[in-house]
């Protein structure tokens, strides 16, 4: 049970990411052969990117150790409460490691190119970026960028560049909403917590959740009208669900701000209303991208 929770298994909703390219790429209806294989793909390229995230994860709960006996959280985790000895948390990571390595590149060598990177970025993060204000969060979305792209290599369809940026502007988001947490949490005591957290502060943190939040929406906003994605959708009615986009972000940046959740993680899997929102948000893409398969072609209707 102990080196379950070393792997963090609560972050690995990180990496539904992956799930994006499946329902945008239009693979979740058609011939029973080919849905199976693609959602197939994609469930398995979760699962790799889930054993390569979690092997970060240990690496850097060897690394911080120290400092996260100082956190009233984290102080509770496997290598840090001395649950799990450092030389075995070692192995466990490189295991880990390598299963997602060899997962990958049985789904396809791209993918498996897509992991290697991402283990290679998140190491240098756990050694260098982390120390470096800004650039710490930089480096968190691009992760979740190789996420993204990773789900649409792995079961061979095309990704908007506009859906990459976006999905970059909403993790450094989502990474700037837990460094505000964090200072949220730790006060003063922060900077011994997190070499960064000592050139944040509440107010720099706030106008940087503005900044970013704005740029996803709006970056949503340019792939809805998108000339390409009317060409492959037959239809731009993917921007009346940015209501929902506006709702998620707004609650999000509310409650992190307030202080309700010391994690984003935290906030994502416990606020109902929030879960609400993303599961209606997904149903209505759905109901829009599949809508000439499952109701027949009705195009923009409420467009024109």
């Amino acid at each position: 049970m102990k080196y379950l929770t070393l792997m963090r298994p609560s972050h690995w909703s990180k990496n539904l990411f992956v799930f994006a390219a499946l329902v945008f790429g239009r693979k979740l209806l058609g011939p029973t052969e080919e849905v199976a294989v693609a959602a197939a793909s994609a469930v398995g390229a979760f699962l790799c990117f889930s054993l390569a995230a979690s092997a970060m994860y240990i690496l850097n709960d060897i690394l911080d150790s120290e400092a996260d006996r100082l956190h009233p959280e984290k102080q509770n985790r496997p290598v840090a409460a001395g649950l799990i000895p450092v030389g075995s948390a070692i192995v466990f990571s490189f295991v880990c490691m390598l299963a997602a390595l060899g997962g990958s590149l049985m789904l396809a060598k791209s993918f498996a190119v897509i992991i290697a990177a991402y283990i290679v970025l998140m190491t240098l993060y756990s050694f260098f970026f982390k120390k470096i204000m800004i650039l710490d969060c930089i480096v968190i979305a691009v992760g979740f960028c190789f996420r993204a792209v990773a789900g649409a290599v792995v079961i061979g369809v095309f990704i908007s560049p506009w859906l990459i940026i976006c999905t970059f502007a909403l993790c450094l988001f989502l990474a700037f909403s837990k460094r505000r947490s964090e200072i949220q949490q730790l006060g003063d005591e922060g900077k011994n917590f997190r070499i960064t957290l000592d050139g944040y502060s509440p107010e720099l943190l706030s106008h940087m959740l503005d900044v970013t939040s704005g740029l996803a929406v709006v970056c949503f906003l340019l792939y809805t009208m998108d000339d390409r994605t009317l060409q492959v959708f037959k239809t731009n009615n993917l921007v009346y669900t940015t209501p929902f986009v506006l709702y998620g972000v707004f609650r999000f940046s509310a409650l992190i701000q307030k202080g309700s959740y010391t994690s984003p993680v935290g906030l994502i899997i416990h606020d109902r209303p929030f879960q609400i929102n993303f599961v209606l948000w997904v149903a209505a893409c759905i109901g829009i991208v599949y809508a000439d398969r499952l109701f027949g072609t009705f195009g923009n209707i409420w467009a024109y």
